[in-house]
């Protein structure tokens, strides 16, 4: 039975007055299951603060609205607290503890993709709160807990039972948290939009890609990244990872059409996407898009750190690299046909500017 490729938005798990997590389904999107990929969206309101956590899978996390704080503790580490904004990617590798925080009026949105394959849910995070009405030591006997902190019983029932929120709180406006150093972000925030780019093309697109040599950390995720911005009318080449990879993708702002063909040369998916939508191209499938007038952002997860891609279209691709002869035969045409084939796309672009437009005859 193939399995539905349709895009999906992300359902809301919990939340209050601090904000919300919503969460994308493996019941609904079934490539979530088979390729053991967690996603799901933090949402904080002013003053919202996303109580401390560890997960099952090692993520990466995308800001794509908003400005506030995170609170980062790698295993046996000092905690970092880092000012995050959007563009900001940040690798959460196994066993990290993170606290987040929003102070400003405008939303905190951060997109959270990652490996389930060592989680206890194929396709699902599962996260272990360190406080709150579902925190750890709600769990433990209260001598556990007095003898693990050192301190009397009526202090373990001041700080197990004090907080009675689940995950997202809302803090008062005068509570200070602490206050983020520039210094921490080195090493754990890289901000994809203020980058350098690794492709720009003329009224096509821009791409930036997110890998060990600009974010060492993504080595212990097992995950590449990439921020896609294409301009309006624009094309993405067909193209497919060629190391056996998934390709994970959030629309971030727009809207566009996609096309994705797999086994025997049959269409697997052909659909419109919009912002929120979420999708995932199996591995060694063909995947395209084209985006409407608007153009259309999007941010990939790739489930290995140096991904490597091999395009359909453009001089890099297969086709100019094939003899004559062989394409000739393959496609079963004359040479002036061929020749008219390799004479296309002949610059290193990977995004194509919409058609110009004939003037009509008259």
């Amino acid at each position: 039975m193939e399995i539905d490729l349709s895009p999906r938005l992300a359902k809301k798990e919990y939340g209050g007055d601090g904000g919300s997590y919503f969460a994308w389904c493996p019941s609904e999107l079934a490539m979530l299951r088979e390729g053991n990929i967690g996603a799901a969206k933090l949402a904080l309101e002013k003053n919202g603060f996303a109580l401390p956590r560890y997960s099952d899978s090692a993520k990466v996390a995308y800001v794509l609205q908003g400005n506030g704080v995170a609170g980062i503790v790698l295993p046996e580490k000092e905690e970092k607290v880092v000012a995050i904004k959007k563009g900001d990617a940040i690798a959460l590798p196994f066993g990290v503890v993170t606290w987040w925080y929003n102070k400003e009026d405008t939303e905190l949105v951060v997109l959270l993709l990652g490996d389930t394959s060592k989680g206890h849910k194929a396709g699902e995070f599962t996260d272990f709160f360190l406080t709150g009405s579902n925190g750890i030591f709600t769990g433990f006997s209260s001598e556990f807990v007095s003898r693990a902190w050192d301190v009397d019983d009526k202090t373990v029932s001041t700080l197990v039972g004090n907080q009675s929120g689940k995950g997202i709180v809302k803090l008062a406006a005068s509570f200070k948290m602490p206050e983020p150093k520039e210094e921490h972000r080195s090493g754990l925030v890289y901000n994809c939009e203020e980058a350098p780019l690794d492709v720009d093309i003329k009224n096509g697109g821009r791409v930036v890609v997110l890998n060990t040599k600009n974010l060492p950390l993504v080595a212990e995720v097992g995950l590449g990244a990439d921020l896609v911005r294409l301009d309006g009318g624009a094309m993405c080449s067909p193209g497919f990872s060629c190391d056996s990879a998934l390709q994970v993708t959030y629309i971030v702002r727009g809207s566009g059409r996609v096309q994705i063909v797999g086994i025997d040369g049959r269409r697997a998916l052909e659909t419109t996407i919009k912002a929120g939508n979420l999708f995932i191209v199996p591995r060694f499938y063909v995947v395209s898009k084209i985006c409407d007038a608007d153009g259309m952002d999007w941010f990939s997860i790739i489930t290995t750190p140096n991904p490597i891609f091999t395009h359909l279209a453009g001089r890099t691709s297969v086709w100019k690299a094939l003899s004559p002869e062989v394409i000739e035969a393959s496609f079963k045409v004359p040479s002036e046909v061929e020749n008219h084939f390799r004479s296309k796309r002949t610059s290193d672009e990977i995004f194509f500017p919409p058609p110009t437009e004939k003037p009509l005859a008259g």
